[in-house]
């Protein structure tokens, strides 16, 4: 991934955050089949292993798993808040116009190890923990106990899982950070005057990581 210093993120909680507020990621693999991406939902065991674990599940049809068992090389991309960005939103349009659209994001990449489980006693309870982080925050949250076990056990029987080692990890937070002082306080005023949730998020992030504003 490009990282201009600017965006370049390293605090590993931060990092950590992301993959946990966006679960949903990108899982590329690179194999003997070519390459293969698709979107599935990871749990971040970050106490395990050196640097964290990553695990998630796929369907058994799903050819990706046997690309992993073959050792093939695999990237997951977390993709956080993203909104664009206005040139009427900067200051600078104001006085000399040499202004362009734009884009901020959030992004986290891993790169490690993976390999395919096939082990109903390491299946359950990965799907009880990939249930109970979502379901936990529910007034009534599901529990995978509430459906019968006969049926929870036909069902992972289709299913493989996926365990990732964090070898390696990179952020990238795009957010104004390379304006000048005044631009990024425009782009502030413009993600807060949009009520939408993710523009509401995005000027949170701008604030904090543009501003240095801290709550």
């Amino acid at each position: 991934m490009y990282q201009p210093s600017h965006f370049k993120i390293e605090d590993r909680p931060a990092l950590d955050a992301v993959m946990r507020a966006h679960p949903l990621a990108m899982l590329v693999t690179a194999g003997p089949g070519g390459l293969i991406a698709n979107q599935v939902p990871f749990v971040l065991h970050a106490d395990e292993g050196a640097g964290g674990l990553l695990r998630a599940h796929l369907a058994r049809p799903n050819p990706q798993w046997r690309e992993i068992a073959a050792g093939a090389e695999t990237l997951v991309v977390f993709t956080g808040v993203e909104r664009y960005v206005t040139p009427s939103w900067y200051a600078s349009k104001h006085e000399h116009g040499k202004v362009v659209p734009t884009w901020n994001y959030v992004a986290v990449q891993v790169r490690g190890p993976a390999r395919a489980i096939e082990d109903a006693a390491w299946l359950h309870p990965h799907l009880e923990a990939l249930t109970s982080q979502h379901e936990a925050p529910r007034e009534t949250p599901w529990a995978v106990s509430d459906a019968p076990a006969p049926f929870i056990d036909a069902l992972a029987r289709g299913i493989v899982g996926i365990e990732i080692e964090i070898a390696e990890i990179a952020g990238k937070f795009k957010l104004s950070q390379n304006r000048p002082d005044a631009d990024k306080h425009g782009v502030l005023n413009g993600l807060r005057n949009d009520s939408e949730s993710e523009s509401q998020a995005m000027a949170g992030l701008v604030a904090t990581y543009a501003l240095g504003e801290r709550s």
